[in-house]
């Protein structure tokens, strides 16, 4: 006896299940418009002898901002720094000061980059590696910045030394830092898709 095998008629000859997933511009959108929102949250807190005095967002930091000291409308550093009414290098007490250039860097980085997020142009995928890497290190070229800012306003003659001048970065800076590198991750990974 000689049986052929044929093959059943009613079980169809499909190619591999197709995925299904998210569109690829979705997880890098989402990063993006989270690590810009962040900016309206504090990123650093000033403190005096432990006690705090202000908090600046990240837009603050962007766009300008005044120090004012404990319950006043004045600088943090007066009665700390001597007068600048002899034309001496000093901190007058009506300064504001101007907007940090790494915070502005990443607002519009990270700006540009949820833009690029969004559309479907080819060199989307690369905008969104280079806005988000970019974005990230001007963030943490903003805090060596701020930090090394502190240590040149601290070596006035006329600041006390029981007088402890404090910045600290809050959790939404650092977050903001890492959704940032997420953004540019998953554009990564959609330019490869």
């Amino acid at each position: 006896m000689n049986e052929t095998i044929a093959a059943p008629a009613d079980i169809p000859n499909d190619p591999a299940p197709q995925k299904t997933h998210t569109s690829s511009k979705t997880p890098s959108s989402i990063a993006f418009a989270v690590g810009a929102l962040l900016f309206f949250l504090p990123f650093l807190e000033i403190k005096c002898n432990n006690m705090s005095l202000q908090k600046l967002s990240g837009a603050e930091l962007a766009t300008g901002y005044k120090i004012k000291g404990p319950g006043s409308q004045n600088t943090l550093f007066e009665g700390l720094v001597r007068e600048n009414t002899d034309n001496k290098p000093g901190i007058s007490k009506d300064e504001n000061k101007e907007p940090n250039l790494y915070a502005l860097a990443a607002l519009a980085l990270g700006g540009l980059g949820l833009i690029l997020s969004f559309t479907n142009i080819k060199a989307a995928g690369i905008g969104g590696v280079l806005t988000g890497s970019l974005a990230a290190a001007a963030l943490i070229g903003l805090m060596i910045d701020v930090n090394r800012q502190l240590k040149s306003e601290m070596k006035f003659d006329g600041v006390s030394s029981d007088v402890s001048i404090a910045v600290d970065f809050t959790p939404w800076f650092y977050i903001s830092i890492v959704s940032f590198a997420l953004a540019a991750y998953f554009s990564y990974k959609r330019m490869k898709t």
